[in-house]
């Protein structure tokens, strides 16, 4: 049986194999930030569909999401005598697409009031191709 098509917008950065550690990761910080790598590993790894999670993975993750503009290290923290590791937050980029990816479009444009049309319209209209 093929799978139902979503009913919301997919964007590229909750697209492949990536999709269900990025938006495990985008969840912890949208919740709690800044928080360390492996703060973020280890609340990660309580849940049972994160089996087999390692924390090189995390790590790996995190830098190619700062590396795509969708987490920024706000500070550096001291964890052993000699070692710091960063704190990690979400950018606006990473806040817009996890609030798009449970938008329905649909459901918006048939429910919203004129306001809300008008402001996103506003923000849109100079980014169409």
């Amino acid at each position: 049986m093929p799978r139902r098509k979503r009913d919301t917008v997919r964007l590229s950065v909750f697209k492949g194999r990536e999709t269900k550690l990025n938006r495990a990761i985008f969840h912890v910080l949208h919740q709690k930030a800044p928080q360390t790598a492996w703060q973020i590993f280890s609340l990660l790894s309580k849940n049972k569909e994160m089996k087999g999670l390692t924390y090189w993975t995390v790590i790996r993750r995190m830098k190619a999401l700062q590396k795509q503009d969708y987490v920024l290290v706000v500070g550096k923290i001291e964890t052993m005598p000699g070692t710091e590791t960063s704190l990690y937050q979400l950018t606006p980029r990473a806040e817009l697409a996890f609030v798009l990816d449970k938008l329905n479009i649909d459901l918006f444009l048939k429910e919203a009031g004129y306001d809300r049309i008008l402001i996103a319209l506003e923000a849109f209209k100079n980014w169409v191709p």
